[in-house]
């Protein structure tokens, strides 16, 4: 082990870990303020706030010999015997003349800034900076330039930190950024004809630490301190991403990447950070209807009459076909399956519809998009195999309703997008009860004898396994629409379980029950558990 010593306090390091001061300081409670450098990106030490004092300790007599100057942070590694002293006089008024060179020629225009309450700017110079400002306040103005479909930049107030210069490089790997001229005169722009359009283009706005790159769909939108923000998955595909959802009054304004080093490291693409428009869709299914019989008119059901009724229909109906949609959650699926069980013992349980979409699309960054446009689809196929061996999917559960081995079919969806046409859906026509659960009308629920809406994915709480095997837990952020009862909720019901809904003990269950899902017991970590790693572990 290596020893660091960080204002006094001793850290202990790996031998082979590869860190710099920012990073050694962290683990000792510190933190070293910085506008360039990012975890995820080159070094450039560019903007200098980062700047220290350091010295190394001799082993053998332990005397601390300093360097001369002052160092920044993000360039010196740690080193065995590495010292840092990070809040001398002259660390101190070294930090202060950057963030006064820095705001000398910045526009004040924080009342109308997107970034105002999370910028960097304002936390250094209320941190670090001087105690009056020496300089003339100059006029407001901000130039504002138009560099692609998601983002604008607002020129004046950029620090050059070059974060988003370097992301396009080194991460996204399309270099539409570039920095023009020279001196005080230096600009970020994009090369003419390219504009940042790229499927990571929106992670530069995270990346900013000031308010020049403003994202356009969020643009004006919210002040950032009214927002409330719930860790949560990115639905939108395979990877899933762990986000932040961002939200107020049960509206979601914005979708921000959260970091998590075995998934989506920093990053997360723009189909999934602006795929959250349809949670306030006003074309979205609101109530629960039932039609009597065929041709007629349906009726807006109670939820609490739906839990029972839709019981007797189904059992009524006779055999039972379910469709476990990969958009449920591992609890959701679970339940779903005990649910139809316990209506008919021989229930036939497949895997719902997978929407796919291309190819997996890799970037330089190591971020992959998936084909895939589910979530939990793995998930779900371990939790249909605890019920129904072998495993069946979407294609097999059609085959059986056309060889007319059904009489009553339970197609759960969720799908943000359309998934299924008219020739698909006539396949259920004949059946004397049909129960669809989605998000949206489609030619499927215009069949239904029980047409139920879903709930998004931020309404929902659970467990999602995404394509790399990593179970990952999340609340719910926002409430449902008035009208809409989540799957879970409804499944919870029609198991005859009191109390509210909860998935931690669904979880447990399911973790007892499953020698392959027993990584599942207990509190999850932030980042999620990788259940091949736990059957390997097991073995």
């Amino acid at each position: 082990m290596a020893v660091v010593t960080v204002d006094g306090k001793d850290i202990e390091i790996g031998a082979t870990e590869r860190l710099n001061c920012i990073e050694v300081a962290r683990r000792a409670g510190v933190e070293i303020p910085h506008y360039c450098w990012h975890p995820g990106l080159s070094v450039v030490a560019s903007c200098r706030m980062c700047l220290i004092e350091t010295g190394t300790r001799d082993p053998a007599t332990g005397k601390v010999t300093m360097m001369p100057k002052l160092v920044p942070g993000c360039q010196t590694p740690a080193k065995d015997g590495t010292v840092i002293v990070t809040e001398s006089a002259l660390v101190k008024e070294s930090r202060a003349r950057v963030e006064e060179a820095l705001l000398i020629d910045h526009p004040i225009d924080c009342p109308i800034c997107d970034k105002a309450g999370e910028c960097l700017l304002q936390d250094y110079h209320f941190e670090h900076g001087q105690a009056e400002r020496r300089a003339d306040i100059h006029a407001f103005h901000s130039r504002r330039r138009d560099v692609g479909p998601t983002v604008t930049l607002f020129v004046d107030r950029c620090i050059m930190c070059t974060r988003c210069v370097r992301f396009a490089r080194e991460v996204s790997g399309t270099s539409e950024l570039m920095v023009i001229n020279r001196g005080a005169k230096e600009e970020i722009d994009v090369f003419p004809g390219f504009p940042l359009d790229n499927k990571l283009s929106g992670n530069v706005v995270d990346l900013c630490p000031v308010g020049a790159l403003g994202d356009k769909d969020f643009l004006y939108q919210q002040r950032v301190w009214f927002l409330k923000r719930e860790a949560n998955v990115c639905g939108g595909c395979a990877t899933g991403c762990s986000i932040t959802t961002e939200h107020n009054q049960d509206s979601v304004y914005r979708l921000k990447p959260r970091e998590n080093p075995h998934v989506n490291k920093w990053w997360m693409c723009d189909d999934g950070r602006y795929g959250w428009h349809h949670l306030h869709d006003s074309s979205r299914l609101l109530a629960a209807e039932h039609r009597s019989a065929a041709g007629s008119t349906r009726q807006t059901i109670e939820w609490p009459d739906v839990v029972t009724r839709l019981r007797d229909d189904l059992k009524g109906a006779g055999s039972l076909a379910v469709a476990v949609s990969p958009m449920l959650t591992l609890e959701e699926a679970w339940m779903l399956c005990a649910v139809a069980r316990s209506i008919d013992p021989q229930a036939f349980l497949a895997v719902g519809h997978v929407p796919t979409r291309g190819a997996d699309e890799s970037f330089p960054g190591g971020f992959t998009i998936r084909a895939e446009k589910c979530p939990n689809r793995l998930g779900v196929e371990a939790v249909v195999s605890l019920f129904d061996q072998p495993l069946h999917s979407w294609n097999d559960l059609l085959e059986h309703v056309r060889a007319g081995r059904t009489t009553a079919a339970w197609i759960t969806a969720g799908h943000p997008e359309p998934w299924i046409d008219a020739a698909t859906a006539a396949t259920f026509a004949d059946l004397k009860c049909l129960v669809v659960q989605d998000l949206f009308d489609s030619p499927l629920a215009q069949l239904a004898t029980w047409r139920l809406p879903a709930a998004g994915f931020a309404e929902r709480a659970g467990t999602w396994v995404n394509a790399g095997h990593r179970a990952q837990s999340f609340e719910q952020a926002i409430r449902a629409p008035a009208g809409v009862w989540p799957e879970g909720r409804l499944f919870w019901n029609m198991l005859g379980r009191r109390g509210l809904y909860d998935p931690v003990a669904v979880r447990q269950q399911i973790a007892e029950s499953s020698a392959t899902l027993a990584a599942l017991a207990g509190e999850m970590p932030a980042t999620g558990v990788d259940l091949r790693l736990q059957q390997l572990a097991g073995a």
